[in-house]
């Protein structure tokens, strides 16, 4: 079995798509932490520092005057590092490797009492600067660090951030790949499958596992598998019963015509034989004619003419011209209708069509003496109308209401014990209801004991 040919652009693939989305998607929130942990390492790394020089100022302002010991004595015991002293005293004098940063503003505050924490210049670079005024006999403690420090820890900072940010990015377009897989397998599946069913295959069956909308898709291809092997099948034995129905005539005229031509006919015979030839073109016209009314309602083309019509002068054209044909197979047609006009919108021709139709399969099955009804009342509801066909026939069971309008279905039921014509006549009937934007239902026994069929028109349009 060949594939359908691929026509079109050729377009990216779902999985594919799924993939760039999730890695642009993470590739921004990467950009975006990244940004964030850019620009607050800068300001952690300085904060931390300034926390210690804070910590340290606090312990050495407890006691000013030896404070100098003491921060000389903790860079004994630490090791060197890059951090100066500076000591106010009370009178505002400054001493200590520190004292040039201290300026006329950071001193007057933190002889004020107010601690202190800004940059300042010491030796020609930027250092941080922190005070805390003296706890007894006034004085202050300043200590600066150079800003280098607080460079250089924050390169590192970053540096460290670097790593774990690309395995991030590497890690969301990993799992975007296993997520398209995992999301576009089953779609992959369901087009496979829906492939094959437009290449003909039947009884594919579909997983209905997974997410709840796969699982969708899948019964919904199931169904749609089902609905056509079903139409297939009704559309073969349509074709086997319109072959059969063919055959016979087309056997009864081929074999007449060449009883004829081989003059086995006895003269006395030949007007029983013209009439039966006759009998049997009528039935293959009207098998053809259902044929192409039933192609031409399925066209996209179909014509309709709507307007305004009378369907009370409509009804009673229709009942005066099948009057003399029910009278000559002994039916009593009666003809139901109000005092006035019923007006909708719709094409009389299409309308007078639907009516001989339906007046035509109730007249093939009403026994002699029966009653056959055609009626005409407005609706109720919306201001349309409805026609209703009657008949005082053997009717319909409830399986037979079920199936009544697919096309051969009540002709292969009933072929052999009721009087059937094409077959074709309610599937005419039903989609020209379609076609008029009406609707046409069934009961399987009417008032007068055979199947009621009730058509309903919409309103004609207000001015």
């Amino acid at each position: 079995m060949t594939g359908r040919p691929r026509t079109g652009p050729r377009r990216s693939s779902l999985a594919r798509k799924i993939v760039v989305l999730t890695t642009l998607v993470a590739a921004l929130a990467v950009a975006l932490t990244g940004l964030i942990a850019w620009q607050t390492a800068a300001h952690g790394a300085e904060q931390r520092e300034r926390d210690q020089l804070t910590r340290q100022a606090t312990v050495l302002s407890r006691l000013p005057a030896v404070s100098e010991a003491l921060f000389t004595g903790a860079q004994v015991l630490a090791g060197p590092n890059e951090v100066q002293l500076a000591v106010i005293a009370p009178d505002g004098t400054v001493s200590g490797t520190a004292g040039p940063a201290v300026d006329r503003r950071s001193k007057s505050a933190l002889l004020a009492g107010d601690p202190v924490s800004t940059t300042g210049i010491l030796g020609g670079q930027e250092v941080l600067l922190v005070g805390q005024p003296g706890v007894r006999g006034g004085g202050a403690v300043v200590l600066t660090e150079p800003y280098a420090v607080v460079t250089e820890n924050t390169s590192r900072i970053r540096r460290n951030v670097i790593v774990p940010l690309v395995v991030g990015m590497l890690g969301a377009a990993l799992a975007g790949v296993l997520l398209a897989r995992r999301i576009a397998r089953p779609l992959v599946t369901a087009a496979q499958i829906a492939h094959r069913l437009a290449d003909g295959e039947r009884g594919v069956p579909a997983p209905v596992d997974g997410p709840r909308e796969t699982a969708d898709i899948g019964r919904a291809l199931n169904v749609l598998d089902g609905a056509l092997a079903h139409s297939e099948n009704r559309q073969r034995d349509f074709l086997l019963s319109v072959s059969h129905d063919l055959r016979t005539p087309l056997t009864a005229l081929q074999g007449y015509a060449e009883a004829l031509a081989d003059g086995l006919i006895e003269p006395e015979r030949v007007p029983e034989v013209g009439s039966i030839l006759a009998e049997e073109t009528r039935r293959l016209d009207r098998l053809l004619g259902d044929l192409l009314d039933l192609a031409r309602l399925e066209a996209d083309d179909f014509r309709l003419d709507v307007a305004p019509a009378d369907l009370r002068t409509l009804v009673s054209e229709a009942a005066a011209f099948w009057t003399g044909l029910c009278a000559r197979h002994g039916v009593d047609l009666r003809l139901e209708r109000p005092e006035g006009p019923v007006v909708v919108a719709t094409d009389a021709f299409r309308v007078r069509q639907l009516i001989d139709g339906l007046v035509q399969n109730a007249l093939r099955v009403t026994p002699e003496g029966a009653p056959l009804v055609l009626a005409v009342r407005p609706a109720t509801s919306d201001g349309g109308a409805e026609l209703q066909v009657r008949d005082g026939g053997p009717g319909l069971t409830d399986d037979d209401v079920r199936i009544a309008f697919e096309h051969g279905a009540l002709h292969e039921r009933y072929r052999g014990t009721r009087p059937v014509g094409s077959g074709l006549g309610l599937a005419i009937a039903h989609r020209l209801t379609g076609r008029l934007g009406a609707g046409i239902r069934v009961e399987g026994h009417g008032p007068e004991g055979g199947a009621c069929f009730t058509v309903t028109l919409p309103p004609a349009p207000s001015a």
